[in-house]
C-alpha cells in the first residue's frame, strides 16, 4: 500500500487539472453516476468538534475512497482540519493508497469554489475578494489568481496583520500582473467586489446582503453546526442559489449547510430555491445566472466525490513520478 505525506500529496497536486477533475466529478455526481452516502460524524462536545467519515465512488475517475476528516476549530498550535484519504481498487475493494487529506481538503475545497465563479460571475469580473486569513483563505487565493479574467485580488480578515501577512504570501506565488493587497477590512473587501470568496469558521455573517455590488457573486466554504453562518440570510433570500448537492445540502449538520437550513427554518425561503447544483451548470443542463445584476451565491458543504476525484488524481500522479512509501499490510 502506498503512503503518501503532505507534502508528497501537495507535490503531485496540479491545481489548473485538480479543477476540471472536481468539474467532472460534479457533472457525474448530478447526473447520478457516482455513489456518495451522507457524511456521517462523531462528536466531541467539549472540543466543539467532530469526526467525519465521507464515503464515495466515483467510477469516471476510478475511484473508491473513504476521507476520515477531523474538525477541531479551537485548535491554534495545527491545522483545525486534519485528515486521512483510504483509496481502494474499485474492482476488488483491495486498499491501494493512504494519504493526508488536509492539502486535498483545502485544496479541492478552493477548486470547487473557484469552478462556480468560472460559471456564475459576470463575464466583466476583475476584483475578487478572500474573507479569511487561515490555510482554507489561502487555497482559495491561489485557485482564483488562476482566473485570467481577475486583476485584483483583495484579502480581508478580523485582523488586519494576517490579512497583510497573507496578501504578503500570495503575492509571491501568483502571476506578474495580479495585484494582490489587504483590504482595511472585511466591508471594504465585500464592497468592491466582483465575487467575494468567503472561508471562515465563523458562526456570525461576514458577508452581508448591503455591502454586495449588482451582479456580484459569493462562494461560501465556512461550516458551522450552530450560530447563524458566514452569510447573512438577507444573502442567502436575494440570491440565486447554488450548491454542489441538493441533498447534501438540505440535510441537517454535519452535512448540510446553516446559513441554508436557517433560512428554511424560518419560512424565508423553501427548499426550492436551490436553483441548480455545480455540476448541472458545468453540463448545462440547468440554468445559471440570468443577468448581470443578479446575485448569485455558491454554497459548499463539502463533498466526497471532490476528494474521490482529487485523490485518484493526485495517486496517478504519484505513481508516475514515483512519490510515497509502499508498505505492506
Amino acid at each position: 500500500m502506498l503512503i503518501l505525506t503532505a507534502a508528497e500529496v501537495e507535490a503531485a497536486l496540479d491545481l489548473d487539472e485538480l479543477r476540471e477533475v472536481v468539474a467532472a466529478a460534479m457533472v457525474d455526481l448530478s447526473a447520478g453516476r457516482a455513489s456518495m452516502p451522507s457524511r456521517i460524524a462523531a462528536q466531541v462536545p467539549d472540543r466543539h468538534a467532530f469526526l467525519a467519515a465521507m464515503p464515495a465512488y466515483l467510477p469516471s475517475a476510478a475511484a473508491l475512497t473513504t476521507k476520515l476528516v477531523s474538525l477541531f476549530p479551537e485548535n491554534r498550535d495545527r491545522p483545525t482540519h486534519q485528515a486521512l484519504i483510504c483509496c481502494f481498487d474499485p474492482a476488488t475493494g483491495t486498499p491501494v493508497a493512504v494519504m493526508d487529506g488536509r492539502v486535498i481538503t483545502e485544496s479541492r475545497t478552493a477548486a470547487a469554489a473557484a469552478l462556480s465563479a468560472r460559471v456564475l460571475a459576470r463575464a466583466d469580473a476583475r476584483v475578487a475578494a478572500v474573507v479569511g486569513t487561515g490555510a482554507q483563505a489561502h487555497a482559495h487565493a491561489l485557485a482564483l489568481a488562476r482566473d485570467p479574467r481577475f486583476t485584483t485580488l483583495r484579502i480581508a480578515g478580523r485582523r488586519p496583520d494576517a490579512a497583510e501577512a497573507l496578501a504578503a504570501e500570495v503575492r509571491s506565488q501568483v502571476r506578474d500582473g495580479l495585484a494582490v493587497e489587504a483590504a482595511p477590512s472585511i466591508e471594504d473587501a465585500v464592497r468592491s467586489a466582483d465575487v467575494v470568496a468567503a472561508a471562515t469558521h465563523t458562526d456570525t455573517p461576514v458577508v452581508r446582503r448591503e455591502w454586495l455590488r449588482p451582479g456580484a457573486h459569493v462562494s461560501s466554504v465556512g461550516f458551522n453546526t450552530g450560530g447563524a453562518g458566514e452569510v447573512d440570510q438577507a444573502t442567502v433570500v436575494d440570491a440565486a442559489l447554488f450548491v454542489e448537492s441538493r441533498e447534501s445540502a438540505l440535510t441537517p449538520p454535519p452535512t448540510g449547510g446553516i446559513e441554508i437550513g436557517t433560512a428554511i427554518a424560518s419560512g424565508a425561503i423553501t427548499a426550492d430555491h436551490i436553483r441548480a447544483e455545480i455540476g448541472e451548470l458545468v453540463a448545462e443542463t440547468a440554468p445559471g445566472r440570468r443577468d448581470d445584476i443578479e446575485i448569485t451565491l455558491y454554497k459548499s458543504v463539502g463533498v466526497a466525490v471532490q476528494d474521490a476525484a482529487a485523490a485518484a488524481l493526485v495517486l496517478r500522479i504519484a505513481r508516475e513520478r514515483g512519490l510515497g512509501t509502499d508498505v505492506p499490510i
